[in-house]
């Protein structure tokens, strides 16, 4: 089941949400939607992101794979070299560069996009909140056994109304 809460003030859903916490609700069971974005204090809805772990590991596998193809390419189609090495760093290093950067960024860009939802599959039964101007939703996944204490603690946080919908 999850319940929508509406509220006008960024205060009262930090409250609901610390309040919600308190009971046990996690992070990962709570939703905020507004029209317009909203910046909570460091601890309230933090959600833990690999972001820099896969840029390093993208940059890593990309320009690992570069060299590579480089090097086997300069091996496998000898030229004549005049006596100069047939592979080298220095040759080689502005392709090891871009590439090292090119899979940063694309593994950045694809995790972000994860991370987002934007490529994952969609919950369709998830209801989503109707935001009216200026105001904040705060949807929470709860048992039904929970929604009515889940309720009462947003009741009391100062939501406007407080809505149940779906099925858990």
């Amino acid at each position: 089941m999850y319940l929508i809460a509406e509220f006008r003030e960024k205060e009262s859903i930090v409250r609901a949400i610390e309040r919600l916490k308190e009971m046990g609700v996690t992070v990962a069971e709570l939703e905020v939607f507004s029209d317009e974005p909203v910046e909570f204090y460091r601890g309230v809805l933090d959600h833990s992101s690999r972001m820099s772990t896969v840029a390093v590991l993208g940059a890593i596998v990309n320009g690992s794979l570069a060299t590579a193809f480089v090097y086997f390419a300069q091996h496998n189609y000898e030229l004549d070299t005049g006596g100069m090495p047939t592979f080298s760093f220095w040759g080689t290093g502005v392709i090891t560069y871009e590439m090292t950067m090119l899979g940063a960024v694309l593994a950045t860009f694809a995790w972000f996009l994860w991370e987002s939802g934007l490529i994952r599959k969609r919950d369709r039964t998830k209801p989503v909140p109707v935001v009216p101007p200026g105001s904040i939703c705060l949807r929470v996944k709860c048992g039904a056994e929970q929604a009515a204490s889940v309720g009462d603690i947003l009741e009391r946080a100062g939501a406007l109304g407080v809505q149940g919908k779906g099925a858990a």
